[in-house]
């Protein structure tokens, strides 16, 4: 099997069935536009520079859940990183059908990470424990539409992704 290197691609490749529905370069991968309450199977075929692909993987199948109404989802991504600092950012989107007008993301970072600033929020932090809420102008959103908040956090050598990431309405 080919391994990957820096110049490689990776094809991160979602069916139902036997319908591909993402195909991603680089080495990670997002799924979006997912249909609520619905099974999907997952495998990763790699690239290398030259072009050869690797076998897939082995396979993983999950359902998604269904957002309840007025619902929000939060995505968490590091948009850069520097030494003992990184920049992120978070989107917060309805995932209901009606509109919201408040929301709150809250997570807990796994490895020590402060956040020094934040922008399109307020935030508190205890600990590990992080809470942001909207702002007047960025709370009311209608169904599908989505808003971000970003933030400046100091970070000592490992900065893991908080897992989960949850947003909640009101």
């Amino acid at each position: 099997m080919p391994r990957p290197t820096t110049s490689a691609s990776a094809a991160t490749t979602s069916t139902r069935g036997t319908t591909k529905v993402a195909t991603a370069t680089g080495t990670s991968h997002t799924l979006t536009g997912l249909t609520p309450a619905t099974a999907y199977t997952v495998s990763v075929v790699a690239k290398d520079a030259a072009g050869n692909s690797s076998t897939a993987s082995e396979s993983t199948t999950f359902t998604t859940t269904t957002a309840p109404v007025g619902g929000c989802t939060a995505t968490y991504t590091v948009g850069s990183s520097w030494q003992g600092a990184f920049q992120g950012e978070v989107t917060v989107k309805n995932a209901g059908t009606s509109t919201i007008t408040g929301w709150t993301v809250t997570w807990r970072f796994p490895n020590g990470q402060t956040i020094s600033q934040l922008w399109s929020g307020t935030h508190t932090q205890t600990g590990a424990d992080v809470s942001v809420k909207n702002l007047s102008w960025n709370g009311t959103l209608a169904p599908n539409a989505s808003t971000s908040f970003g933030f400046t956090a100091s970070q000592n050598g490992t900065n893991g992704v908080p897992t989960p990431v949850n947003c909640t309405t009101g």
